[in-house]
């Protein structure tokens, strides 16, 4: 039986832009939080259509659980706002969502239970990582969170890179990190992961596993909105210098091996039937598992809602990846352009708290032999 220990205060924190569709649907399952927060401190970069005044009103309404506080920083991005957030917290520990979810009344509960059940502050651990499930309705939707959206099952703690969607840790790893990358608009939770693991260069993850702690994510409506978010993305790890030999293999099975295939099918002078098969098992790889996926996230789907669901898996596929393809050159350029900016170089400073790190547990381990 663990020892759990009373009083650990927790602020969550948020980022909004331009919410007000979707803000009351956040702060509504804030309040039903079976743990409830000490304390909720939301950034608002700039809004122009009354999310800042939802937050004020709807908070005026509560009985002072949770407390909020509002910021208002025009201008902020992401990582600056939850920056500046995370500052303005009174814990030490800090829980992170975003806009436009749902939080499961056991979400906080699940994500600070790690840290709650430790024996010691020492044993706690310096981050926890939740997860978010699809929230879907219709055809389409199902077809989007079934190709873009892993399933928890699919996860392996030790590699898993957390969503900020649903994220805890101290904000005393938060300052070791480095806090968010304020020069990055977008993919900045994943530099953030990076260096919280690189406080932990002997352990797989720096991340303790909470499946549990779920948050309801609405992946989007239009191919329009994928194709944007996409290649935001992309530009993203361009600029970061993230995820290398993906993009060359996306690029290499665009420019090489889909030409070659079509071409051969089209035009071979021998056994065009070969080039066929390949395209078809091509498309087999290619959208295996979403449609697998699609068999557990449609089941309120009709049969022909069904066909018409996997028929979209290979077309949302095509253009998400037309916009990484699109997006990730920008980021290179933007990041060759500013490559003068010691930030950019932040590998080097992960390499070198590694080695800070290892040299100081082969200090301490000769100084105990």
């Amino acid at each position: 039986m663990c020892v759990m220990q009373q009083g650990l205060h927790v602020t969550v924190i948020a980022t909004v832009y331009n919410e007000a569709r979707a803000i009351e649907r956040l702060l509504d399952s804030l309040a039903a939080q079976t743990r409830p927060p000490d304390e909720v401190v939301i950034c608002d970069g700039g809004s122009s259509d009354g999310t800042a005044d939802l937050i004020t009103a709807w908070a005026a309404k509560q009985p002072g659980t949770p407390q909020v506080r509002l910021i208002v920083a025009p201008g902020a991005n992401i990582s600056q706002g939850r920056n500046l957030a995370i500052e303005a917290a009174a814990g030490p520990l800090i829980a992170v969502t975003d806009a436009g979810v749902r939080l499961e009344a056991g979400w906080l509960g699940a994500l600070v239970r790690p840290f709650e059940a430790a024996g010691t502050p020492q044993a706690r651990p310096d981050a926890v990582a939740g997860f978010f499930v699809p929230d879907v309705t219709g055809v389409f939707q199902t077809a989007m969170a079934a190709t873009v959206l892993p399933l928890a099952d699919e996860i392996d703690p030790a590699r898993f890179l957390p969503s900020s969607r649903s994220v805890a840790f101290t904000k005393a790893a938060w300052a070791s990190a480095g806090g968010y990358p304020e020069w990055l608009d977008y993919c900045e939770d994943l530099i953030f992961d990076l260096c919280i693991n690189a406080l932990h260069p002997a352990q797989p993850s720096g991340f303790a596993w909470a499946p549990e702690a779920r948050v309801h994510f609405r992946p989007r409506e239009r191919l329009s909105s994928l194709w944007t978010q996409y290649y935001r993305y992309a530009r993203g790890d361009g600029k970061a210098d993230l995820w290398r030999k993906r993009h060359a293999v996306r690029y290499l099975t665009y420019g090489v091996a889909l030409p070659a295939l079509l071409g051969h099918a089209l035009f071979g002078i021998f056994a065009r039937w070969l080039g066929w098969v390949g395209l078809a098992v091509g498309i087999a790889v290619y959208c295996g598992r979403p449609w697998l996926r699609l068999v557990r996230l449609g089941r309120d789907l009709s049969p022909g809602q069904w066909l018409r669901a996997a028929l979209w898996v290979p077309v949302i596929r095509a253009v998400g990846d037309a916009a990484k393809m699109a997006g990730y050159p920008v980021g290179l350029w933007w990041r060759w352009r500013h490559r003068a900016r010691p930030e950019l170089h932040w590998r080097k400073g992960g390499r070198a708290l590694r080695r800070e790190k290892m040299g100081l547990r082969r200090g301490l381990s000769d100084r105990r032999a």
